[in-house]
């Protein structure tokens, strides 16, 4: 196919020059190998398709018609070859299905589609945001983020970032009622939790060695991490948050970690897809994005 798609490519090119050695300029090859090609094709349609004379060639009347489809049919099988570039191009267009705990999605997530949508107009996004394990292929997901190690096979996932918990309160609510130098001297102090959504009950409290703490009866609880980091920044208790959310307070002076060398061992994230056949140029984008700016956040 690849010897007979070439012929045509070089009867074309010969038809629609003043000669042999025109033609094999144009193509990049010899005199010789245009030769042969014609007479070979000759050969094979049992018709005479140029008048040699020592002026040059005349494409005959056979070979004229020859030649248009010829044309017509090796611009088509070229197209088809060109169009791969475009339609990887083509598809960083359509909906990317993704989902994201709430915290996560809303400091991590939404600064980088914001920023593919500058990049890639015709991109969609359809973003989930719960702290409940998504039903990823039920739901036809494409991507998502998530605490912890993703063990199901039918998923690609790569770990990202490695964030710790630190227990933290404001300089005021220490002044009034002391920092703990113990874990069990929590159980006295005003403290918040973050509940589960799934099942509405607290999440404890995570510490180093693998010991817990389930707050007794929390000043303030919600099941939206930063409400719980509000509540916290306005000294309602001692609470155990994520680093991300953490840290910046802690810089400006607003936020006190307490019980440090009780920190438990940092929680993994992972950014994952589903394995369904071959990964969309659309989603491989996001995908690989949200890797780089997430590890970079962290």
């Amino acid at each position: 196919m690849q010897n007979r798609l070439e012929m045509l490519r070089i009867f074309v090119a010969a038809a629609e020059s003043e000669s042999f050695k025109a033609a094999a300029a144009q193509l990049g090859i010899s005199p010789q190998a245009v030769t042969r090609a014609v007479q070979d094709l000759e050969r094979l349609h049992g018709e005479v398709l140029f008048h040699r004379s020592t002026r040059g060639i005349q494409v005959t009347t056979y070979g004229e018609a020859l030649a248009n489809r010829a044309k017509t049919s090796v611009r088509e099988l070229d197209e088809l070859f060109l169009q791969a570039p475009q339609r990887q191009a083509q598809e960083l267009e359509g909906i990317v299905r993704l989902t994201a705990p709430v915290v996560l999605g809303r400091r991590w997530l939404m600064p980088v589609l914001e920023n593919l949508s500058n990049t890639h107009p015709l991109l969609r996004f359809d973003l989930h945001l719960s702290d409940a394990r998504a039903a990823v292929v039920d739901d036809r997901i494409d991507i998502g983020v998530r605490y912890g190690p993703v063990h199901d096979n039918r998923f690609v996932a790569r770990r990202v970032a490695a964030p710790e918990f630190r227990i933290v309160g404001t300089p005021d609510l220490i002044a009034r009622h002391g920092k703990p130098v113990n874990i069990e001297q929590l159980n006295d102090l005003p403290t918040t939790a973050l509940r589960d959504i799934s099942s509405g009950k607290a999440w404890p409290w995570y510490f180093a060695d693998g010991d817990q703490l389930l707050p007794a009866s929390p000043r303030f609880a919600s099941n939206d991490g930063e409400a719980e980091c509000q509540a916290i920044l306005a000294g309602m208790g001692f609470g155990q948050i994520p680093a991300y959310l953490a840290d910046q307070y802690i810089a400006d002076g607003s936020l006190v970690p307490v019980l440090e060398r009780f920190t438990p061992e940092p929680w993994e994230i992972y950014v994952y897809r589903p394995q369904r056949g071959p990964v969309p140029a659309r989603v491989r984008l996001v995908f690989d994005s949200l890797v780089a700016a997430i590890a970079k956040y962290a």
